[in-house]
């Protein structure tokens, strides 16, 4: 049997409610001794009171959930600003009401949110170099910001709805990509790093692609690679050119005049003394450049740091290097460039605490898993640390510019790290090596 309405229930059970009391009633009226007219009378007043408690009874019930409905209806289709005017407290529909309404106010804040969230990631779509790419189960386009638009040098509205292959994006679109990928977009050619991940919407998979251009920051890293080395090629050169050619102007002076100078020889030698002079200093540039380029992979085995710190500081004969009494560390080295950096740095330390009669200590100290060393001077500390690892970059007279930019390489080849900076608790500077 099909079920009754709700409203067909209510004025059911509300009939079955007062049929025992009206039968009652009617009972007894018929067996009073008043007059037929009057009995006639009460019963029609009585039916008349009885359908009217019905009526008021199936509003009551009834309204106040057509009204919830209404609500729940408004919400169902994103209208979060309807209100009940009957929700109280304390009362168990207006409870029921009161949390309708609650309801309604908690998914407007959620949908302002997600409004407002959506709003910056546009922007941040819309602003990023980064090209970004969504498809969906058919490998059909279903977002794209700027860059990907300048990347397909097409706008958005043409591009939507298309295929991967349509788009020229198949080979990013693979199953198995690489990490990088030479290759040519409508909007440029170069190298592009490609990430891509998944996500689901309407519980369907969905891709998730993003290609950046590496060329472009790769040319300006290597253009300002290129500016910093010429600047300090420029500078060494300069200082070795213009000595030499003054020299030079001044030998063909002297060898031109009629006749000689009595001093003629000592002028010619000293000429020639400087110019061999720079000519070696030009040679060591050279060679420090060589070194620099031609490091060799690191040959790891394992090797003692302590025993290490000890050789490089007893190689130090212009003053005492102090190492300080510490555990010792055994890590997978190459013991011959790790010394070789060592030794650097330990000379670089004597020549600053030289200059003002202070010393050198060298600590060894566990950091993790690994090992830090720490290298004190008592010098003057560091007045500039932008042109620190700048290579061929120096400030010392004779000096290469090359033993900082190598340990740090050396290091960094180990997996490790190498840092400068004056010390906290006194004058001078501290180098740091984490391995």
């Amino acid at each position: 049997m099909k079920p009754l309405r709700y409203e067909l229930k209510v004025a059911s059970l509300s009939v079955l409610l007062v049929l025992p009391s009206l039968a009652a009633a009617l009972w007894f009226l018929w067996q009073s001794p008043l007059d037929m007219q009057w009995r006639l009378g009460i019963i029609g007043g009585l039916l008349v009171a009885t359908v009217w408690l019905g009526i008021r009874l199936r509003r009551v019930i009834v309204h106040p959930l057509l009204t919830l409905v209404n609500l729940l209806d408004a919400l169902r289709a994103g209208d979060y600003s309807l209100r009940s005017t009957s929700a109280v407290r304390g009362d168990a529909l207006g409870e029921v009401l009161w949390e309708v309404n609650a309801l309604a106010s908690t998914l407007r804040e959620q949908r302002l949110r997600v409004e407002e969230s959506g709003a910056l990631l546009g922007k941040v779509l819309s602003n990023v170099d980064i090209a970004i790419f969504a498809f969906d189960d058919e490998q059909r386009l279903k977002l794209i910001n700027a860059a990907g638009e300048r990347l397909l040098a097409r706008d958005a509205a043409s591009a939507l709805g298309q295929t991967a292959l349509e788009l020229g994006l198949e080979a990013c679109c693979a199953d198995v990509i690489p990490s990088t990928l030479k290759t040519a977009f409508p909007g440029g050619a170069g190298s592009f790093d490609l990430r891509r991940t998944t996500f689901r919407e309407g519980g369907r998979p969905h891709q998730l692609l993003a290609i950046t251009d590496l060329s472009r920051a790769l040319r300006e890293e290597e253009r300002g690679a290129w500016q910093r080395l010429i600047r300090v090629l420029g500078h060494e050169l300069n200082n070795s050119l213009a000595p030499i050619r003054s020299m030079a102007s001044t030998l063909s002076t002297v060898v031109t005049r009629e006749p000689l100078p009595h001093d003629w020889r000592e002028d010619v030698l000293g000429a020639l003394q400087i110019i061999g002079d720079r000519a070696e200093s030009l040679t060591r540039f050279m060679s420090g450049y060589t070194r620099l380029a031609r490091l060799p992979p690191a040959n790891k085995r394992q090797a003692s740091l302590r025993g290490m710190l000890q050789r490089a500081a007893r190689l130090e004969q212009r003053l005492t290097v102090i190492v300080e009494d510490g555990p010792d560390k055994t890590l997978a080295l190459d013991q011959d460039q790790i010394e070789q950096a060592l030794i650097n740095l330990i000379k670089n330390a004597a020549e600053a605490a030289l200059e003002t009669g202070g010393g050198v200590r060298v600590r060894l100290l566990e950091h993790g898993s690994g090992a830090r060393i720490e290298i004190d001077d008592e010098g003057k500390g560091l007045a500039k640390t932008e042109n620190l690892f700048v290579p061929f970059f120096t400030t010392k007279p004779g000096g290469s510019g090359v033993g900082l930019v190598l340990a740090r390489q050396i290091v960094e080849n180990h997996g490790g790290s190498l840092s400068l900076a004056n010390r906290p608790d006194a004058s001078g500077c501290r180098v740091t090596i984490d391995l």
